[in-house]
């Protein structure tokens, strides 16, 4: 999970001068009234770094067997991501994943096999949390500048 947080605070090296030279009219924009904006998308990635933040730290010590599913599109409606300015998501994102690769550095190894269930049949560990987390956050950056 050590490796998770260096390859967090990576991609936010990476993402963060890229994210901040973004044009705010244009990160407003909708492909569609279904699909969500830039500005939605990073706030999305918002909300899931604070889920994931109470996965990470209640699997450390024992209490992540049952997490109500995130209905993710609920929270970025109700947040109205979209009316707020891009250079203040942009840093919530950043001090938000800072924060988060601390808390992986402060995880004891022996958490990594922690269950973790998230409104599933079958729960996943800690450490594959933690991993998907990576991906997700690649995944949906990579979106942005698509």
């Amino acid at each position: 999970m050590k490796d998770a947080s260096t390859q967090i605070r990576s991609t936010i090296e990476t993402f963060e001068p890229k994210l901040s030279r973004m044009n705010q009219n244009d990160v407003e924009i909708k492909s569609s009234t279904t699909a969500w904006s830039k500005k939605e998308i990073l706030g999305h990635l918002i909300d899931s770094a604070a889920n994931n933040h109470q996965r990470f730290v209640r699997a450390a010590y024992g209490a992540a067997d049952q997490f109500p599913i995130y209905d993710q599109n609920e929270w970025v409606r109700i947040q109205q991501y979209n009316g707020m300015p891009w250079d203040a998501l942009v840093t919530l994102w950043a001090a938000y994943n800072h924060h988060l690769c601390r808390v992986c550095q402060c995880l004891p190894d022996q958490a990594a096999s922690a269950p973790c269930n998230i409104g599933k049949a079958e729960p996943v560990t800690l450490d594959f949390i933690v991993k998907d987390y990576l991906r997700h956050l690649r995944h949906h950056l990579d979106k942005i500048f698509r």
